[in-house]
């Protein structure tokens, strides 16, 4: 199976507050782009809650079978996320480190797996994702 490539983005409307998780997923040159609410949580609540989505919904897309012969490479702007994720920087909040084991579990499931920073500039089209969903969030409530 070629690379694919995922972008992620997570964002809260307060910290802690509505918060929504963006993903885009390039399979074959093909872009698919997810946005979805998930309730109050922090900024990096909803970075790890982004990428858990991302791996979730990249496994059904490519399928169960197929998992194993992939190459990801997942791409943040979370410098922390990234870090925490590489082995750089330890986890110290007990929801970040449940959020930690659930990626390293997903993460056994596929060939190969890496985890990049890039500057926000360079994540828009996730980060527009995020942005939807709580735009359409906030809409419903009022």
């Amino acid at each position: 199976m070629n690379q694919i490539n995922i972008f992620t983005d997570g964002g809260s409307r307060g910290n802690p507050g509505p918060s929504a998780v963006g993903a885009v997923i390039e399979i074959g040159g093909e872009k698919k782009k997810y946005g979805e609410f998930i309730g109050k949580a922090t900024n990096n609540e909803a970075e790890y809650a982004a990428l858990i989505f991302a791996l979730k919904k990249t496994k059904q897309l490519i399928g169960k079978n197929n998992t194993k012969g992939a190459k990801l490479r997942c791409v943040s702007d979370s410098e922390l996320m990234v870090k925490q994720l590489n082995g750089e920087y330890k986890l110290k909040d007990e929801k970040i480190q449940k959020n930690f084991i659930e990626i390293w579990n997903l993460k056994l499931d596929f060939g190969e797996i890496s985890f990049e920073h890039t500057k926000r500039e360079n994540n828009k089209e996730a980060d527009a994702m995020v942005n939807e969903a709580l735009d359409q969030e906030n809409s419903r409530m009022f």
